[in-house]
């Protein structure tokens, strides 16, 4: 089967999971070339990636502001990082965005019930599942750290 995957098949999948070339490959050809196929064997190997990089120390991080002036709500979220290169890296960045986006429409009361949430862009995700594939994308341990949430 691995020479019916295209490298044009590659590349959709991987623009759509930012995945490496290699884990892509992997999962077309666990999945026998399925494009929605391939997207769950990714999901998959990108947690025991994200598994394994659970340890590591968080010796960098991006703190991330958002304020919705219609429902005059603010936050602040805290995300960690192995190295300020990820950290100051824009997909980080939009990460950290979409963090504080979520938690203020969502309005979590602990970490452990923020990262069980769907994700309010994409409810097929949780937050949990968006953590794992930053740190599968970025090949470092990431964690939501501290937040908080402001009404006025």
């Amino acid at each position: 089967m691995t020479e019916k995957i295209s490298t044009e098949a590659i590349k959709v999948l991987r623009d759509k999971t930012f995945a490496s070339i290699a884990m892509v490959r992997k999962a077309l050809i666990e999945a026998e070339g399925d494009e929605t196929k391939a997207l769950e064997v990714l999901k998959k190997l990108g947690h025991e990636a994200a598994a394994k990089k659970g340890d590591r120390d968080l010796g960098a991080g991006r703190v991330g502001a958002y304020v919705h002036s219609g429902d005059r709500v603010g936050v602040l979220v805290e995300v960690r990082s192995e190295t300020d290169f990820v950290s100051r890296n824009e997909a980080f960045g939009e990460l950290t965005h979409n963090l504080a986006m979520h938690i203020a429409a969502m309005n979590p009361q602990s970490a452990e019930e923020l990262l069980s949430q769907s994700f309010v862009k994409d409810p097929a995700d949780t937050i949990s599942d968006l953590v794992k594939k930053a740190s599968a994308q970025f090949g470092e341990n990431i964690q939501i750290g501290q937040f908080v949430r402001f009404e006025i």
